[in-house]
């Protein structure tokens, strides 16, 4: 039969690897900037624009969609078309795909700092940029599908299965969870309120971690580890079933992020069996990677690829082991909201997504440039200083992760919490934060020394944007007869796709309907009312500064979290949250129950000077707030939004909304002159925000173990 002749396209995934380490330099310096301002808070440097709850969800943003993104897309590009023998289904979708993708990021890299922000975790950025997402991944999955159907290869290799899944998946996640109600031009309100809004959003929320950071790496597991080690796969019947397994099971796991929240527990429970039930995929896909060399342990040891690969697949190893053990619920109790959960998600984004893009970008740069890399020393070097940055960064967040947890939960002799202040367990941890720190600077060192080496092994090659290749057509019309039943499927992409979808779509549909459509699962409390038209304002202010990166606002049903922080959270006390605000780290204390337990004038000098108010604090200023006035022209668009949402403000409301907004304020501003003879105009941004904090878990009243004692003896 005679060859066809074509190229493959370089240039794209040229761009691709550019982006990858431009972009992997600017989000760890801005973790590592994130990092310092824990225990050295100067380093906020006292603007609106670089404040923790600012930057926080711009590192985020940046090293999962930027880095870890234009990885992905550097690796897909390179393989798939190899894989399947082909050029790229469209050159002009493929562009539109990288600038597309490289606009996504600048428009984040702007508006975080800015303060545009949903709050939803890894889902942070606005319906507008939200929308652009969207768009772009259709756009990735036409050229990707494009070009399966267009292969010269009859069978997909495993890789592209796992291409297939990760795109139909965020695809599924990206359009449930971003679900949202524009209010005006870069600020909206997610459709989901509370207890709905918090099951969807860590089904998103850890589903993202499983289809954006887990399965395409996979995928590139399966391609680049056995050529650089120059071996086949371990064993192909392995990875059919840690493919199907996987992709079903990890979709039902995302409650084990809400264990003893207000969550239904029969939710909490099927993520737990299913988070445990994930060790076996998980480790199946490890062992099939690691096995694949076998009998190569000494070109292990003197090709730094391959230990960037090994480690990468260890590290896999280790993170989906550890996470299926935190979604036990007696080792969730100990671990939730504290710096052993920020370690966990570091080894998997480190060793698993860092090191194996390292390893991807070193074995392809050299093969593109058509050279050899300029230094396998200096990529030695990296390898180890970046070893032991990971080491550096996750272990002193276990010893403050659990710290802080038996801090939290200790009582004295007498009954009562040991470390009643909440500012006691921050200090105790604080050496902890400086270590990490060290740790991200090795690391951070590292990928300085891998850019290095790179842009010197491409200037010392040849760049060869279209490399010629030949292959035989695919012979389409031609009838396949025998071979293993999963071949079949690997012969139709369009079944093998559809397969996949209803895979990942079984448990988010069996999980989210019950929760949204049987009343009994979010009791209602009659005594739970919206939030006035000021405390609105105020709770968008805190949703702007970030406020939930620190404090959650669901304290457990744990005696240790009752007795510090108030009532347990109820489930009826946020069907009007839109979005949720529960939180997942507690840098600070919880907030849920903060309403009335401190004057407004406590407020008022604690968001303008925190360490004078709490001494050791390491929450920064915000005299922003004080200078800058609440915009009430929004008021009635905001009220209108949130009755349409569900919230049951009486028709016509909002044209008395600003009315009451500045009663209200008023008071607040009179309260502060009484308090403590503070001059505060009514309508600045600092009154809102004491408005929404004064409100918060106020809207039930708990009877004390004085006034049931009471209400007995009358009653004798």
């Amino acid at each position: 039969m005679e060859l066809e002749k074509f190229s493959y396209d370089n240039k794209i995934v040229k761009y691709f690897i550019i982006a990858t380490v431009i972009f992997g330099v600017v989000g760890m310096l801005v973790g590592l900037t994130a990092a310092i301002q824990l225990f050295y808070p100067i380093f906020n440097f006292d603007t609106a624009y670089t404040t923790f709850g600012r930057i926080r969800p711009l590192h985020t943003n940046a090293v999962i969609f930027a880095f870890v993104g234009n990885a992905i897309f550097a690796g897909v590009y390179y393989s798939m078309q190899r894989l399947l023998k082909t050029r790229m289904f469209s050159d002009a979708l493929s562009w539109i795909n990288f600038w597309g993708w490289q606009l996504i990021i600048l428009a984040a890299a702007i508006s975080l700092p800015m303060g545009f922000t949903t709050s939803k975790e890894y889902a942070e950025l606005e319906w507008p940029i939200d929308i652009a997402i969207t768009l772009i991944w259709v756009v990735f999955g036409i050229n990707m599908i494009g070009t399966i159907l267009k292969r010269r290869e009859k069978h997909m290799y495993v890789a592209i299965w796992f291409y297939i899944a990760t795109f139909v998946t965020v695809a599924v996640l990206h359009v449930v969870n971003s679900f949202e109600l524009p209010v005006s031009f870069m600020k909206s309100y997610s459709w989901y309120a509370g207890v709905q809004d918090a099951l969807v959003q860590w089904w998103y929320g850890h589903n993202a971690v499983a289809f954006f950071l887990t399965t395409p790496f996979l995928g590139l597991m399966y391609y680049f580890l056995p050529k650089a080690a120059n071996r086949p796969v371990y064993s192909y019947k392995l990875s059919i079933i840690h493919f199907w397994s996987l992709i079903f099971i990890y979709i039902w796991a995302g409650p084990h992020h809400l264990l003893y929240s207000a969550l239904p527990d029969w939710a909490q429970s099927l993520g737990v069996v299913f988070s445990v039930m994930l060790i076996a995929p998980s480790w199946g896909g490890m062992l099939n990677g690691l096995l694949t060399l076998r009998g190569a342990w000494d070109k292990v040891r003197e090709d730094p690829i391959l230990k960037f690969m090994v480690v990468a697949v260890t590290a896999y190893g280790m993170s989906t082991f550890e996470g299926p053990m935190l979604s036990l619920k007696n080792v969730n109790a100990i671990a939730h909201f504290t710096d052993w959960i920020v370690a966990h998600v570091h080894v998997g984004g480190l060793g698993w997504n860092g090191f194996l893009t390292f390893g991807m970008l070193y074995w392809m740069v050299p093969r593109m440039w058509n050279t050899k890399l300029h230094s396998v020393r200096l990529a030695n070097i990296h390898f180890w200083i970046g070893t032991l940055g990971i080491i550096f960064y996750a272990l002193p967040l276990y010893v403050a992760g659990i710290t802080q947890s038996l801090m939290w939960k200790e009582f004295n002799p007498e009954g009562f919490l040991e470390y009643k202040n909440f500012l006691e367990t921050v200090v105790q941890i604080l050496p902890m934060y400086m270590l990490r720190a060290v740790g991200g600077s090795l690391y951070l060192t590292g990928v300085f020394i891998m850019t290095y080496n790179l842009v010197k092994t491409a200037k010392s090659g040849s760049f060869e944007a279209n490399e010629a290749a030949e292959a035989a057509p695919l012979e389409k019309h031609k009838k396949h007869v025998g071979g293993h039943w999963h071949s079949v499927l690997e012969r139709k992409p369009v079944l093998f796709t559809i397969f996949t979808t209803v895979a990942i779509v079984i448990g988010g549909v069996i999980e989210m309907v019950p929760t949204f459509l049987i009343k009994s699962n979010v009791p209602t409390i009659s005594s739970v009312k919206p939030y006035s038209p000021l405390e609105l304002h105020g709770r968008d202010l805190y949703v702007r500064e970030g406020c939930v990166s620190c404090h959650s606002q669901m304290i457990r049903p744990f005696r240790s979290e009752t007795e510090r922080y108030g009532e347990y959270s109820k489930a009826g006390e946020f069907v009007y949250d839109h979005p949720f605000l529960w939180g997942s780290k507690r840098t600070g204390p919880d907030l849920h129950r903060v309403g009335g337990k401190y004057p407004d004038s406590w407020h008022y000098y604690h968001m303008l000077d925190p360490a004078a108010v709490s001494a050791g604090s390491i929450m920064p200023p915000y005299p922003w707030l004080f200078e800058s006035v609440i915009d009430i022209q929004t008021t009635a668009d905001k009220v209108s939004a949130m009755r349409i949402l569900g919230v049951p403000y009486e028709e016509g409301y909002e044209e008395i909304a600003n009315e009451e907004l500045m009663a209200q304020a008023q008071q607040i501003a009179k309260n502060l002159k009484e308090q403590d003879g503070i001059e505060v105009m009514p309508e600045t941004e600092i009154v809102a925000l004491i408005a929404y904090l004064q409100r918060l878990g106020t809207d039930i009243k708990v009877k004390t173990e004085s006034q049931s004692s009471k209400l007995e003896s009358s009653n004798q």
